[in-house]
């Protein structure tokens, strides 16, 4: 047998199972059963909390002289974290009203994931990669980490209807025009 047929088939199939470990994962709807942690008893009128985490892990590979990194990027949603005051969701009406503001955290972690998928496929790292790394994940967390805090501030947790529309309109935009080379990790 050829040796250099089954280098070739062996590089085609690690390749292959290398694209789809990279996928990223499926967007979440978040239901009801999400939310198995107790809620806060001082929470100051809020209903419900999102708790997620972003696993970011990587392997560097030298690249014609500097480095470009294989990245694993997971958002993690913790359930036993995340709560809903069941005895506050006095309708039907308000469960729908109080997950879907829910969501938009979500959504907003979410696009974290997606934009630090996208900007480490596309940066070219020295071998100061670690704390470059770093760096870049540092400036994109406290980007979504404001957007956090604004989207409660605007809504005022929900209660502010106009503004959670806007927030909704502005999620359902981003999401659908999210480019399709940021829902791959490299």
């Amino acid at each position: 047998m050829n040796v250099r047929w089954l280098k070739g088939v062996f590089i085609i199939a690690l390749f292959l199972i290398t694209i789809t470990r990279a996928q990223a994962q499926q967007f979440h709807q978040l239901t009801i059963n999400d939310f198995g942690g107790a809620p806060r008893v001082n929470a100051l009128g809020v209903v419900a909390y999102t708790n997620c985490t972003i696993d970011f892990k990587y392997q560097a590979n030298r690249v014609n002289g500097g480095y470009m990194l294989n990245a694993f990027v997971k958002l993690v949603l913790n359930t036993e974290r995340s709560w809903l005051d069941r005895s506050r969701v006095t309708s039907n009406q308000v469960l729908v009203e109080v997950l879907k503001h829910e969501q938009g955290h979500y959504t907003i972690a979410y696009l974290e994931q997606q934009e630090l998928l996208r900007e480490i496929g596309k940066t070219r790292f020295s071998r100061n990669y670690q704390y470059e790394a770093m760096n870049l994940f540092n400036r994109i967390d406290n980007k979504y980490k404001q957007m956090n805090t604004d989207y409660d501030e605007d809504t005022q947790h929900m209660t502010n209807q106009v503004q959670q529309h806007s927030w909704d309109v502005y999620f359902q935009k981003q999401l659908q025009f999210m480019p399709v080379e940021g829902r791959e990790s490299r």
